[in-house]
């Protein structure tokens, strides 16, 4: 990047946060009651519902963190690109949306858990639900703070901590003024800002590159620069699918692909976005949107990271992951302000503070409703204002997040998303299916079910998967060893695969022995 232009960075930054103020202030001015707050009055319109949740979906994690993964696995990323679209988009707008949208307006319905809580009649699964989701969704927001904080370190030259508490805090002053709405129509703005700048992102990689053949042939020739430990578990190099079998092909299609491909549908905070549409007509219109926003979204992301190699190559003699020091989280931000012109830079710092901005608010309101409205209101009844309580959840949200930020390792952006992605799958996906098209489904089967898909990923993450197991040490300490099941390919297979079928199992075997009962 050239020299830091102080007058266009200036003018860049205040437009945009004047922007995004006055979006915060037109949601706080249409706030009035919960279900404005909860669900934004259940009148979004669908071009703004379809940005909303395809900005929260997409986040730093997906441009810095899986961009920087892409920088090591390469073009097989972009297989993720195809469930985001599959499972993300088409299943979850026409499968699940239409229903939750009907769902939550029968129910009254105002957050996720609330919904469950109604569909089976149970206090227990709202509140516990909410508990699950406000204790274990700071995890997914930290690492998208980390994404940003990273970004803006690199860019500007300032110090991490101090870009990780004043991003927290902007984002803080719209979430607790404008609720949903507020968030929404920042998300909307957000989002076109980001789709823009990854298109213009592309242009200007593969124009450096030589053109698209010639960018793409000159990464499939780097195939003999893999390191020999990345050749030993897999890696073919960066235009081809890592050795079937292989422990870098397990992690790859496990963790990555299926993890968080298939836990994208049991996200709390993009479920709520199928309940702020009057009707399914807004639903249809806004499939294309988001799975145009997708596709280019997180298709461009990848496939930068994995040209990334070419351009480090080119300049500096080395590989993506070697320019960026052995800290994936950097090869995206280091490529932008290495590769790319100084205007460009500020404005790709602006889409990418708008990826994790608009992120990070959705679950900042995810995480205060489910512990003020789901938990403490279902736990606690008559002991004080919901929406007063659910603002005092998003303080102490973006605290613990904030303090996760400072102290989670380098290199966690992508697999922290997995990881939240993968227990929230496990812990709601098959109690939310039978939600909404198994009436047989038993208010004991879903309890049952919620719990053992949220012991079961836990017990895998600390007993079974290699990466946390043995970084964690509880496994060791108890047994006197990393894992419970060294023998391949048991250390790198993702907790997803073990605890969603056996969530899925309990809730069928469960409702069936309790139907009659019940």
């Amino acid at each position: 990047m050239e020299k830091t232009n102080i007058m266009l960075l200036s003018v860049i930054i205040i437009t945009y946060l004047l922007a995004i103020g006055y979006l915060g202030f037109l949601g706080f001015k249409k706030t009035k009651d919960a279900k404005d707050y909860m669900v934004a009055g259940g009148e979004i319109h669908p071009f703004v519902m379809a940005i909303s949740y395809g900005a929260t979906f997409i986040s730093t994690s997906a441009i810095v963190g899986f961009g920087g993964v892409a920088g090591i696995f390469g073009m097989g990323l972009l297989w993720l690109t195809l469930c985001n679209v599959v499972f993300g988009i088409f299943i979850a707008f026409v499968v699940f949306g239409k229903r939750t949208r009907k769902l939550g307006h029968q129910l009254s319905a105002h957050t996720f858990p609330e919904l469950l809580g109604k569909r089976f009649n149970s206090n227990f699964i709202q509140g516990a639900s909410g508990l699950i989701i406000f204790t274990a969704m700071p995890l997914y927001a930290s690492v998208v703070l980390i994404g940003a904080a990273r970004f803006l370190e690199s860019t500007l030259q300032i110090d991490y901590n101090t870009a990780l508490l004043v991003f927290s805090l902007i984002i803080a002053a719209y979430v607790l003024a404008g609720g949903l709405r507020g968030v929404m129509y920042t998300d909307a703005l957000q989002g076109t800002i980001m789709f823009v700048g990854m298109i213009v992102l592309l242009v200007i990689t593969y124009s450096k590159l030589g053109g698209i053949s010639a960018a793409h042939e000159k990464l499939t020739a780097l195939a003999h620069l893999v390191p020999g430990k990345l050749q030993s578990i897999g890696h073919a190099g960066w235009t081809a699918m890592p050795e079937t079998g292989s422990k870098w092909w397990w992690t790859l299609v496990s963790t990555i692909i299926l993890g968080v491909g298939i836990g994208v549908l049991a996200q709390p905070q993009l479920a709520v976005r199928f309940m702020t549409v009057k009707s399914n007509r807004e639903l249809n219109r806004a499939v294309l949107i988001g799975g145009i926003f997708i596709v280019v979204s997180t298709g461009v992301a990848f496939i930068v990271g994995s040209l990334s190699n070419v351009y480090f190559h080119e300049t500096a003699g080395k590989i993506a992951i070697a320019a960026a020091k052995g800290n994936h989280d950097l090869i995206i931000p280091q490529y932008i302000n290495e590769a790319m012109p100084t205007w460009f830079v500020y404005l790709f710092m602006i889409g990418l503070l708008s990826a994790g901005m608009s992120t990070l608010s959705s679950q900042f309101h995810a995480m205060g409703t489910s512990v003020g409205h789901d938990f403490f209101k279902k736990f606690f009844p008559n002991k004080g204002n919901t929406v007063l309580i659910t603002k005092v959840g998003i303080v102490i949200a973006i605290i613990i997040s904030i303090i996760l930020g400072y102290q989670l390792p380098i290199g966690i952006i992508a697999r922290g998303t997995a990881i939240f992605f993968g227990i929230c799958a496990a812990t709601f996906l098959p109690v939310y299916v039978a939600a909404l098209y198994w009436k047989g489904a038993t208010k004991t089967g879903a309890t049952a079910s919620i719990i053992a898909g949220f012991i079961a990923s836990l017990f895998s993450l600390l007993f079974l998967h290699a990466k946390e197991s043995a970084a964690i040490g509880l496994c060791e300490m108890i047994f006197g060893k990393k894992m419970l099941i060294e023998a391949h390919p048991w250390p790198v297979v993702d907790p997803i695969l073990i605890a969603l079928p056996i969530s899925a199992i309990v809730l069928i075997v469960v409702s069936l022995a309790t139907k009659n009962a019940e």
